[in-house]
């Protein structure tokens, strides 16, 4: 029974975190319509932005959380004018964007390789402090307790946003319909060019617990990350502001399950929810939101 409740307590960490991996791919779908296939390569250049500032200036990762938003906020401004307008007025901006997200991903590598080298790196846990934290009679480290806390800041100042501010009503006026947004005086592109900066800031904040949560950092990094994204809310619903936590939370429990119980077969769940959900609840968990803010 103690390695299940482990497991299960567990999986609600990483569940937490990896809801906050997936949160900046989803609010970008249901605002764009658009694929970013490059979001887990904006998580691999958080990480590696937290690495420096770890290493070169002894700046703990919790002081590298408000820069790391601020300035891929600030990257992901030009980068929405640079490419999406121009992709939305192509015929079917969904399926483009599948080409030109993955080939910005592949330039993203690309540098990223030419940048830092293939050699792994990593943030050592201690710089938190060696204090294990004892949670309903279990020990996780406070790396996976602070993970799994910004990964909850993160989704309710996400919901805050949307439901609780001006430019977040604006926000869910252009997921429900942008072409009445934009009848009723809502500037469409500004709404979505902030949009995207917080989803790859989002993606960004993430990379900087990847080192506790994932494993190594390194210029691949990005392609399993948004791999496990897509599944995580595809298995909530594509575009419903609620359903990256509850993908987030089914696959941090399965992953660490899997991991306890089926450890060689953990590398396939992503895969293997994705196929589940969309043969049984082809909308996702919360598929009734699907498109809709």
């Amino acid at each position: 029974m103690g390695l299940l409740e482990y497991a299960l307590l567990a999986g609600l960490l990483y569940g937490l975190y990896f809801a906050l991996v997936a949160a900046g791919l989803n609010l970008i779908f249901g605002v764009m319509r658009i694929i970013n296939l490059a979001h887990g390569d904006f998580l691999m250049l958080g990480a590696y932005g937290a690495f420096y500032l770890y290493h070169l200036m002894g700046w703990s990762p919790l002081w590298a959380v408000p820069l790391t938003f601020a300035a891929f906020l600030a990257l992901g401004l030009p980068l929405y004018y640079l490419l999406v307008p121009r992709l939305q007025r192509s015929g079917d901006p969904e399926m483009r964007s599948f080409i030109l997200f993955f080939g910005l991903s592949q330039i993203i590598e690309a540098l990223a390789v030419f940048a830092f080298g293939n050699d792994q790196r990593s943030i050592p846990a201690r710089v938190f402090g060696n204090h294990p934290v004892h949670l309903l009679g279990q020990v996780y480290p406070l790396a996976w307790i602070l993970s799994a806390v910004f990964g909850l800041l993160g989704i309710v100042a996400l919901y805050a946003y949307l439901y609780g501010s001006p430019l977040g009503r604006a926000t869910r006026a252009i997921m429900a319909n942008p072409d009445e947004a934009a009848i009723t005086g809502i500037a469409v592109q500004r709404i979505s060019a902030l949009t995207f900066g917080i989803g790859i800031a989002l993606a960004a904040l993430a990379g900087i617990f990847s080192p506790f949560m994932v494993g190594a950092i390194q210029p691949d990094l990005g392609v399993g990350i948004t791999l496990i994204s897509f599944a995580i809310v595809v298995i909530g619903s594509l575009g419903h502001p609620l359903g990256t936590l509850v993908g987030g939370l089914v696959y941090g429990i399965s992953l660490m399950l899997m991991q306890t119980y089926l450890p060689s077969w953990s590398q396939m769940l992503p895969f293997v929810l994705l196929i589940a959900i969309l043969l049984v609840r082809p909308g996702g968990l919360l598929g009734k939101g699907v498109r809709r803010a």
